[in-house]
């Protein structure tokens, strides 16, 4: 009999609303695979980190914790961090940065959709069908040295912005090849470069790199923009965009302002990709004021779990984990078109209820579609 392929998935619920999102995550992913006919498995296994387990044991990251991601096919995160709980510096915790890093996870793609049913926060009726995506660097720009900026006698303060080829280049090899994929399921074939090069030399550098790439690839068709006329545009015409690269900071905000545009951050996922490791997770964060209240919204959780069975389909030619994952982003688009509406867009509509949806419509959902 043929082996069917076992991916062992690191689980990372981490804290306040990552512990409500992601076991019905668990449950609606396994749906999906048993609705695509099967033929390969997910092997979920947790582990602790987080603000609540550097308050447990002193460490945020625990170094079995990191060993098991390192060893795992794809690593599934909840949300990590809480106000109150800070290192020694002020900083909060943020295993999810030291996860980037330590994988070498350059790539962070933040997809935006408008959902059916969720009504556009832009007038224009361009916005219904809103769908671009950024992709953030995420272990660089000005996050690279984050635990060694300065304070020199309290009176001023210093952080470094760092941009190497060794990470550009994959980075824009990963978004050109990003950019051709996406374009073979209805994107434009597009991607912008959004930088600051008129003003800083790293970014400058930035630019000329992502040229030298583009070169490489001629078929995508390329332009450069820079990221305070991207702010604009992304909220006056948002529809002109189809892939953003850009710097780590900058990514940052701009993936939140898109977020904003489709709904919020409940319906934002997310995949930090690296050349042998990746992490999925929604974008929003442990969230203390709904924490406990059932009021989660766990469709980014979702769509996030939808990019990791893609991404596994893609790396170890599996395509019934890809069948999966558009069954399950397929099941999602239905909940909301049958009038699903979380607590963020003014529903009345909490994790359980929005989940429930999501199961009924995997189970009503044909091998045909």
């Amino acid at each position: 009999m043929p082996v069917i392929p076992s991916f062992d998935i690191a689980v990372l619920p981490g804290d306040g609303i990552g512990t409500e999102v992601i076991p019905p995550c668990l449950v609606v992913l396994q749906a999906a695979i048993e609705k695509a006919g099967g033929g390969f498995d997910l092997r979920f296994i947790e582990h602790a980190a987080g603000a609540g387990e550097y308050q447990r044991s002193g460490v945020a990251l625990p170094k079995d914790t990191m060993d098991a991601c390192r060893r795992a096919d794809a690593i599934l995160l909840g949300a990590m961090g809480w106000p109150e709980v800070r290192y020694p510096d002020g900083t909060e915790i943020a295993p999810q940065l030291d996860l980037r890093t330590e994988l070498g996870l350059f790539a962070g793609v933040r997809p935006a959709r408008l959902l059916p049913g969720i009504s556009p926060v832009l007038a224009d009726p361009r916005a219904a069908a809103l769908d671009f995506v950024i992709i953030r660097e995420s272990i660089e720009g000005l996050f690279a040295l984050r635990d060694e900026g300065v304070v020199v006698d309290d009176a001023e303060a210093r952080d470094t912005m760092v941009i190497t080829r060794q990470v550009c280049e994959p980075l824009f090899d990963f978004s050109l090849d990003y950019t051709r994929s996406r374009a073979r399921r209805g994107g434009r074939n597009q991607l912008t470069c959004v930088d600051k090069a008129n003003v800083f030399a790293s970014m400058a550098f930035f630019r000329k790199i992502f040229d030298e790439r583009h070169a490489r690839k001629p078929d995508v068709h390329a332009n450069h923009a820079y990221v305070d006329a991207t702010a604009l545009n992304l909220v006056r015409r948002p529809w002109d965009f189809d892939v953003i690269v850009t710097e780590n900071m900058f990514g940052d905000i701009l993936s939140d302002l898109a977020a904003g545009l489709i709904g919020g951050m409940g319906f934002a996922p997310s995949a930090d990709i690296g050349t042998n490791h990746a992490v999925f997770q929604p974008c929003h964060g442990s969230a203390p004021d709904i924490a406990g209240k059932g009021m989660a919204n766990p469709t980014a959780t979702f769509l996030s779990g939808a990019m990791m069975l893609d991404w596994l389909g893609d790396r170890h030619d599996c395509a019934a984990a890809n069948r999966a994952a558009e069954i399950l982003r397929s099941a999602v688009d239905d909940a909301y078109r049958a009038g699903i509406r979380p607590f963020e867009v003014g529903g009345r509509h909490g994790t359980e209820a929005i989940a429930m949806a999501v199961g009924d419509a995997i189970g009503a959902t044909t091998m045909a579609r």
